[in-house]
């Protein structure tokens, strides 16, 4: 992809054998030190590569990071920490990084040792490729079930210097919000202070990667990473100045754009929904409601089949823990309203031909108050029963 760079990173992609043939590592570096910062899923059980580096980020400063796909090292004993550690340290001193430089990242299988000596061996490859072009060939090596490669890009004028703000993402299935089963990294010129990084990426990946879902299971290996080199010179950005607030956009949007692309290629999906819940007596019970609609089987089946049976939404918003009166509800399915105060509004033949549409606006009005939330899902498919029945074989 052409001027998909940003200035003083360099990444590369190769395959070093956890998989049989597609790219399966990459490393990404900055030529200079960097502020970073990281968020973490929540998840009970973590990967060692998400305590290995939510550790190290926690000091606001590194050079780059190192990611497997393929094995997500997860529940494989003190052999799967050592791994990451070596991981590291391979990883510093082949781009010539300090010790305690490198954050580490993994997805795939869990409960399967990971090849170390592959990767090692994997690692110097790549090491040897770096390129300021490579970020491509990174976001590959990232993919396990995802259709095609994640990346966006925004540059523009932010503090009187232009910026370039740069994302690749990885996602397709075990995609819910808090986080979202994924990985993110974003890179930016900028010059940035670490605690406005901090609040940059969390502002940002709330607005985004926090309110997608594919099919409501979370993984025990999400990480959203920023790295931020200041090499674009300007003033240091600090939360609370004018071209801290343009960052936050400009991150915010890539976020988006890459959740979204996450969503599009939900495990088997065909349709990208948008709910959006208004009229709830507060925002926190409008995401209540959006987030059961996202998350509901029969919901999410209804949108596949194009089947215009709104009784399902009104049972899973009835079971959202949201407060509102069902005499009062309205629901829409792109324009072509369902439900008038509750009721059946006789649009079922138009309703069907909207969502056949392979994008889908859902809008429910609770007519509770001014609460709103707006969220992305996807339909639920035969297609994700068969490639999640066989994952491992």
């Amino acid at each position: 992809m052409k001027g998909f760079h940003v200035k003083g990173f360099r990444a590369a992609g190769v395959h070093c054998g956890v998989k049989k043939v597609r790219k399966d590592l990459a490393v990404i570096v900055s030529d200079v030190p960097c502020v970073a910062a990281g968020l973490f899923t929540t998840n009970r059980v973590k990967a060692p590569s998400v305590l290995f580096s939510s550790r190290r980020v926690a000091s606001g400063s590194a050079r780059g990071v190192v990611v497997n796909s393929g094995n997500a090292n997860v529940s494989t004993g003190g052999f799967g920490r050592h791994v990451v550690e070596r991981m590291a340290a391979a990883t510093e001193k082949a781009v010539g990084a300090e010790p305690g430089e490198v954050l580490v990242c993994q997805t795939g299988v869990i409960g399967v040792a990971p090849p170390l000596e592959k990767i090692e061996a994997g690692i110097e490859r790549a090491a040897a490729r770096l390129a300021p072009s490579g970020l491509v060939a990174a976001a590959e090596a990232m993919r396990t079930t995802d259709a095609f490669s994640k990346t966006a890009l925004l540059r523009g004028g932010i503090g009187g210097v232009e910026v370039t703000v740069a994302g690749i993402a990885k996602g397709a299935g075990m995609i819910s919000p808090r986080m979202a089963t994924m990985l993110a990294f974003f890179l930016t010129d900028a010059r940035l202070s670490p605690p406005a990084l901090r609040r940059a990426l969390k502002a940002a990946v709330s607005a985004s990667f926090n309110r997608i879902v594919v099919d409501g299971d979370q993984s025990t290996n999400d990480t959203v990473l920023a790295f931020a080199n200041g090499l674009a010179g300007g003033p240091l950005l600090t939360a609370g100045c004018a071209a801290f607030a343009e960052f936050v956009e400009a991150l915010s949007s890539v976020a988006r754009e890459l959740a979204l692309m996450i969503v599009r290629d939900g495990e088997g999906a065909t349709k990208v929904v948008t709910v959006d819940v208004r009229g709830a007596a507060t925002d926190g019970e409008a995401e209540k409601a959006a987030r059961k609609l996202a998350c509901s089987p029969l919901v999410k089946t209804a949108f596949f089949g194009c089947d215009p049976n709104w009784g399902r939404f009104m049972a899973a918003l009835g079971d959202s823990g949201a407060r509102f009166d069902p005499d009062e509800v309205d629901l829409y399915y792109n324009g072509v309203q369902v439900v008038r105060r509750g009721l059946d509004a006789g649009a079922g033949k138009e309703a069907a031909r909207a969502l056949r549409e392979d994008t889908v606006e859902v809008i429910v009005e609770l007519g509770a108050g001014g609460g709103s939330y707006r969220l992305w899902t996807c339909d639920l498919t035969d297609e994700y029963v068969r490639i999640n029945s066989s994952y491992r074989s």
